[in-house]
C-alpha cells in the first residue's frame, strides 16, 4: 500500500490506474537500488537525499536534470520507494516545501 498525506493507501492497482492519469511518480530510491532492481515505468527518480533541493529547483533547471516536467505545488504527486518510509518521508519535506 501507498499512502498519502490525508492517511489515503492506495494499492498497487489503484497507483497503476492513478498513472492513466495527469500524476508525477517520483520514486525516491537510490540510483544503485534503480540499476539493481530496476526502474519503475513513467516514473521520475529523485533519490531521498536530493528531493528537498530538487523540488526548490526552476523548473528549466529540473527538466534538465531530471528530463521530466516538473510537478507545481497542487500537482497531484505520488512518492514510491523499496519499502515505504523513505516514501513517507518525501511526502513530509513535500508538505513541507507548500505542495499539497
Amino acid at each position: 500500500k501507498l499512502c498519502s498525506a490525508a492517511g489515503h493507501c492506495v494499492s498497487y492497482e489503484e497507483l497503476k490506474d492513478l498513472k492513466k492519469n495527469n500524476i508525477t511518480h517520483i520514486d525516491v530510491r537510490e540510483r544503485w537500488e534503480i540499476d539493481r532492481l530496476g526502474r519503475i515505468p513513467e516514473s521520475i527518480n529523485i533519490p531521498l537525499s536530493e528531493l528537498v533541493e530538487a523540488l526548490q529547483m526552476s523548473p528549466e533547471d529540473f527538466r534538465e536534470q531530471y528530463h521530466q516536467k516538473m510537478p507545481s505545488k497542487s500537482d497531484h504527486v505520488v512518492f514510491s520507494c523499496l519499502a515505504g518510509a523513505r516514501s513517507k518521508q518525501a511526502l513530509d519535506f513535500a508538505l513541507s516545501l507548500g505542495f499539497s
